[in-house]
C-alpha cells in the first residue's frame, strides 16, 4: 500500500483539504445536534414550522404531490417505528430467553424502550422535511398526478397502518408513552428511631 492510498489522504500523507472540510463541517453539525438534544419542545416547533414552509410552498406552486406524498410515507414510517417496541412481542413470544414486556398487575415494570428514539425520530422527520423542499426546487420532481386520490389512498394506507398498530398494542398490552418514572408508596414513617 503507497503513500496516500487511505480515504482522505493527498499524496503526502496529509488528509486533503475537501476531506478536512468536510470533517471539521461533520464537527460543527453533530456539535449543534449536541446542543438541541434537551429542547425537544423548540426542536419539534422548529420542525412543524419547517412543514407548514414546505406546506404553503407546495400549495403556492400548485405541483410536486408525489414528492408530498413520498414524504407524507416516510413520517408515517417513522411514526410507527416510534410507536413500536425496541423488541417485538409477537416474535419473543415463542422464546422465552429474551426480555418481554410485562402482561400481568404483578409483573416487574419495565419502561417501554422504542424501536426509533425520540430524537433520531425529529432528525430523520426534519432531515426528510428538508430534503422534499430542496426537491421542490427542481422540475424533474414535479410529475403531474391528480392529487386527491394520493391523499385518499394516504389517508386509506394511514387508517389501516394503525388500526394494525393499536390492535398490536392492545393485544401485547403496552403503551408507547410514558409520563416519568412510576411512583410507589411505601410504608408510612412513623418518626420512631431505635435506640440500642
Amino acid at each position: 500500500m503507497s503513500e496516500g492510498d487511505s480515504i482522505g489522504e493527498s499524496v503526502h500523507g496529509k488528509p486533503s483539504v475537501v476531506y478536512r472540510f468536510f470533517s471539521r463541517l461533520g464537527q460543527i453539525y453533530q456539535s449543534w445536534l449536541d446542543k438541541s438534544t434537551p429542547y425537544t419542545a423548540v426542536r419539534w416547533i422548529v420542525t412543524l414550522g419547517l412543514s407548514f414552509i414546505y406546506m404553503i410552498r407546495v400549495y403556492l406552486l400548485q405541483g410536486w404531490y408525489i414528492v408530498t406524498y413520498a414524504l407524507g410515507i416516510y413520517h408515517l414510517n417513522l411514526f410507527i417505528a416510534f410507536l413500536s417496541p425496541k423488541v417485538d412481542p409477537s416474535l419473543m413470544e415463542d422464546a422465552d430467553d429474551g426480555p418481554s414486556l410485562p402482561t400481568r398487575q404483578n409483573e416487574e415494570f419495565r419502561p417501554f424502550i422504542r424501536r426509533l428514539p425520540e430524537f433520531k425520530f425529529w432528525h430523520s422527520a426534519t432531515k426528510g422535511i428538508l430534503v422534499a423542499m430542496a426537491c421542490t426546487f427542481f422540475e424533474a420532481f414535479n410529475v403531474p398526478v391528480f392529487w386527491p386520490i394520493l391523499v385518499m389512498y394516504f389517508i386509506m394506507l394511514f387508517c389501516i397502518t394503525m388500526k394494525r398498530q393499536i390492535k398490536h398494542m392492545i393485544k401485547y398490552r403496552y403503551i408507547p408513552f410514558t409520563h416519568g418514572k412510576r411512583k410507589y408508596k411505601g410504608k408510612e414513617d412513623v418518626g420512631k428511631t431505635f435506640a440500642s
